[in-house]
């Protein structure tokens, strides 16, 4: 018998709440719910951390921050600059201490497609370019951040080498 009560709890409780949502716009809606997971991955993962559970509060944290922007950038844009970064210094061209400002031009052709995240092997056009250099700098011109000054002078650097190459 206290099955039956419950599902008739449950279901009316459900129509309520359906009925309430048919009210709002989508755009609280979604705005409510990224909310509502964006604080609700923080303490799962603060619980799993407390716990001891740190592989899983990772993809937890993770999930927040992707749902989060942080500075305009998405996670998806955070770990694209890490490569970028991670390409630079491989090559030696940036580090982080601020002594060392190499401005030669010793970049190559592999590294400044890197760079630019483009492909090689495909024909690339000159809009390709233009594209793949306007996406970069939109996320480190020295604008939106002064510290992304030197990085930025990298992509304008790759840029050009890239586009010597085409023509």
């Amino acid at each position: 018998m206290n099955i039956i009560i419950y599902t008739v709890v449950i279901l009316t409780l459900f129509y309520f709440i359906l009925k309430f949502l048919t009210n709002i716009s989508p755009k609280k809606i979604s705005k409510s719910l990224r909310i509502l997971i964006i604080f609700g991955s923080i303490i799962l993962a603060i619980l799993f951390a407390i716990g001891g559970k740190f592989l899983l509060s990772l993809p937890l944290t993770l999930i927040s921050l992707g749902l989060m922007k942080l500075k305009g950038l998405s996670l998806f844009q955070l770990f694209s600059l890490f490569r970028l970064l991670q390409t630079l210094r491989s090559s030696g061209r940036f580090n982080f201490s601020q002594s060392s400002t190499t401005n030669n031009t010793t970049m190559t052709v592999s590294e400044a497609y890197k760079i630019l995240n483009l492909d090689m092997k495909k024909k690339i056009t000159k809009e390709d370019v233009n594209k793949a250099y306007v996406n970069i700098q939109k996320k480190i011109h020295p604008d939106v951040s002064p510290e992304t000054a030197r990085l930025s002078a990298i992509v304008n650097e790759a840029k050009e080498v890239v586009l010597r190459n085409i023509s």
